[in-house]
């Protein structure tokens, strides 16, 4: 996946059953094991992550009824805590990886299945502040701040590079990126990242991300949004917005509403050149 997907899943599942994150393995893109058709429109952790937390807390449950049994006691005694079964108010345990060893096939299966009631819908502010060289067209961003709404939060570093990346294509798409073709022959001219104008790290400015969690989703048990296409939304027209506004300011509001993305720099300098 690329994404981090595997640890945040991973987090979910050591903090449902309080074992350490060694003791985890996601099994991802495996057609025997899994059913679906693979993760798309920021839905990895909305789903997927939901129905590991649910299925993971069906897991506890059947666990009780097992370590009922093996210690002999009664289920609604049984308390589960950092991996270890115990019986209320004794010194009777066992951990959680012993009792599945003891299982017939060695193993505590659970298949379950889990829907999310809807889609869910992150929000957010993006604002970029640019400079132009007025001598060539070329567009810098020069400061970029976001604070975004993205309800619960796995795992902070994972969701501020999806921000921060998101925000980064869009500045490319606002800037250079684009598909040319030759007019004759339909052949793309761009076909690899020798000729096609991909952003860079040198091109990126110094981002201001926050992040605001107070508002979980209701549409899913864990209260995630997905963020993968928040800052790439934001980016796009906050970046094109703050050049029209220099061109604005610059005396060349007619100019500004002649924009058309990519803002590369011989675009924008043939657009400033039609003033007056």
């Amino acid at each position: 996946m690329g994404q981090g997907i595997q640890t945040s899943l991973a987090q979910l599942m050591v903090d449902a059953f309080g074992v350490p994150m060694e003791k985890i393995r996601v099994v991802m893109g495996d057609t025997d094991r899994g059913d679906g058709f693979g993760s798309a429109g920021s839905r990895s952790l909305f789903t997927g992550g939901s129905a590991l937390q649910v299925g993971a807390e069906r897991t506890i449950a059947t666990a009780k009824q097992l370590a009922a049994r093996e210690l002999e006691a009664a289920e609604h005694d049984i308390e589960y805590a950092n991996g270890q079964f115990k019986v209320a108010g004794t010194d009777l345990s066992i951990d959680l990886f012993t009792l599945a060893a003891r299982q017939s096939e060695q193993r505590i299966f659970m298949e379950s299945v889990t829907a999310v009631a809807g889609p869910s819908w992150p929000n957010g502010c993006h604002i970029s502040e640019v400079e132009i060289d007025p001598q060539t067209g070329q567009v810098a961003v020069v400061a970029y701040a976001s604070v975004n709404d993205v309800g619960r939060v796995v795992n902070p570093m994972i969701v501020r590079g999806q921000l921060d990346g998101g925000a980064v294509q869009g500045i490319g798409q606002a800037l250079c990126e684009h598909l040319v073709y030759d007019r004759s022959t339909g052949q793309p001219l761009t076909g690899s990242l020798m000729d096609y104008a991909a952003p860079r790290a040198g091109d990126t400015p110094p981002f201001k991300t926050e992040m605001d969690g107070s508002t979980p989703c209701t549409n899913n048990p864990l209260g995630v949004k997905g963020v993968g296409e928040l800052g790439t939304i934001g980016a796009g027209p906050s970046v094109v917005n703050a050049v029209a506004d220099a061109l604005a300011r610059g005396g060349m509001a007619a100019q500004a509403s002649q924009l058309q993305m990519p803002l590369s720099a011989a675009r924008l300098w043939h657009v400033m050149q039609a003033r007056g």
